[in-house]
């Protein structure tokens, strides 16, 4: 996956000696549409998520979870393209703030995190009433990046 450009006119990322600063990443794909279906993941995602549970093609059931959990996968798997685009990987990163419009979407986001993360990794959960750019943003997440010893 490559870094996409930002929505808006900010940097997806700055550098500051060993430190790197990610922007809050959100699930929009590089036609900037929100990813809200397995169906816009890769077929690794899609089978790495079929292990967890998730990505069953039971439709009663994908319906309600597909839109977190693709989400949570896509924008994870942009926060490791960053890292590898600033020398680093998942590693690297210290620090997560996670955003999310419904925190009872937490628990399917923290599953897809172990996928990135088998380690605890430090982080902040906040609710917010709404995000950028559509209503169907469900999860936006901020990384802080050491590339130092």
């Amino acid at each position: 996956m490559t870094v996409g450009k930002p929505l808006a006119n900010y940097a997806a990322w700055r550098r500051a000696g060993d430190w790197v600063f990610c922007s809050g990443v959100i699930a929009v794909d590089p036609g900037r549409t929100v990813v809200t279906r397995y169906e816009q993941l890769p077929p690794q995602a899609r089978e790495a998520l079929r292990d967890l549970g998730y990505d069953t093609g039971q439709l009663s059931v994908d319906v309600f979870e597909a839109p977190i959990v693709a989400q949570s996968w896509f924008v994870l798997e942009r926060i490791r393209a960053i890292a590898a685009e600033c020398g680093g990987d998942m590693g690297s990163v210290v620090r997560l703030v996670q955003y999310f419009r419904d925190l009872r979407h937490y628990p399917a986001y923290n599953r897809v995190r172990g996928l990135f993360f088998p380690e605890p990794v430090v982080s902040t959960v906040v609710e917010v009433s709404r995000m950028l750019p559509a209503d169907e943003v469900l999860v936006e997440v901020e990384a802080t990046l050491h590339l130092g010893t």
